[in-house]
C-alpha cells in the first residue's frame, strides 16, 4: 500500500526545506565562500557545497 502525503504534509516540507536552504547558504557565506551564495540562490545545491567546504584562508 502506497504512502500518501496530505497537503499540510507537503507544507511542512517545504518549510523544512526552505529553512535548511536558508541555513546552509547563511554557513557557506561565514565560511567565506559568497560566489556560491550568489550562484545558490539560482541553484541551491551550490549552498550545499559551500556549506561543506573548509573555509577560506586569509592571508
Amino acid at each position: 500500500m502506497p504512502l500518501a502525503i496530505s497537503g499540510p504534509g507537503w507544507g511542512l516540507l517545504a518549510v523544512i526545506y526552505f529553512i535548511l536552504l536558508v541555513a546552509l547558504g547563511f554557513t557557506s557565506l561565514r565560511k567565506g565562500h559568497w560566489i556560491m551564495f550568489i550562484i545558490g540562490i539560482f541553484m541551491p545545491l551550490f549552498w550545499i557545497i559551500g556549506a561543506v567546504m573548509p573555509p577560506v584562508q586569509r592571508d
